[in-house]
């Protein structure tokens, strides 16, 4: 069966898959992952203010997000935000979003709950005598998370926080929902294009499984040294 295959459209579409797809793939990861990190420290620091209605709406926010598929949340986010924002403006007609932004603000929303979940387990490991002492040097609430528990933190969390971001990394195959061009939407139109469907959809696999399987090795060894530094 291999005899039939043909790889030189992988070879003639390299440029096309990764200079095109791969690239749009990365900028998203990147740009939703930054924006989920900050938007998930913010929805922890919520959840463990013990304020009451903020905690609850963080934890209902969370707890929303983790209960639903994301394909479904991008489909309620380009096809029914429009809308909603028309109505919300008085406009007659839908509010035109875009697919790119639509996708970077589904994908930050929605990793944001997950993101706050290892952020929160992040800020709960901090010993809380350390919480105490910057309380005791004057600090207040902000001053003491931003200088004394935000940054340890995220130290004793960046394995899980990057284990998070391969898995959106693999999550940004779903905006072929928009007929957007990600990594993935490339090598199926190239399949479709030249009729090559099992060459492309093994190499686009290939390629997804050495690109998680090396970021991965890396996490793997970064967590080493974080349990020895600690």
């Amino acid at each position: 069966m291999l005899s039939n295959f043909d790889f030189s459209v992988v070879l003639t579409s390299l440029p096309y898959l990764f200079g095109t797809g791969m690239v749009f793939t990365l900028s998203l990861t990147a740009m939703a992952a930054a924006g989920g990190v900050i938007l998930g420290t913010l929805l922890a620091m919520a959840r463990l203010s013990g304020i009451p209605g903020v905690w609850h709406l963080a934890k209902g926010y969370v707890e929303l997000c983790r209960s639903l598929p994301l394909v479904l949340v991008i489909f309620w986010f380009y096809f029914l935000v429009p809308y909603i924002g028309a109505y919300a403006v008085g406009s007659t007609t839908p509010i035109q979003v875009g697919a790119f932004p639509s996708a970077l603000i589904t994908f930050t929303a929605f990793e944001a709950a997950y993101f706050a979940e290892i952020m929160r387990a992040g800020i709960q490991s901090v010993p809380k005598g350390q919480t105490g002492a910057a309380q005791a040097l004057g600090m207040n609430y902000w001053q003491t998370m931003s200088n004394v528990v935000l940054p340890q933190a995220f130290r004793n969390m960046l394995p899980l926080l990057l284990t998070q971001t391969i898995v959106l990394f693999q999550d940004t195959s779903l905006v072929y929902v928009l007929s957007l061009t990600d990594f993935m939407g490339a090598a199926s139109k190239v399949a479709q294009r030249d009729g090559r469907l099992v060459e492309m959809y093994i190499f686009a696999a290939l390629v997804y499984f050495a690109i998680c399987f090396a970021a991965s090795f890396l996490v793997r060894r970064l967590q080493r040294r974080v349990a020895i530094i600690r």
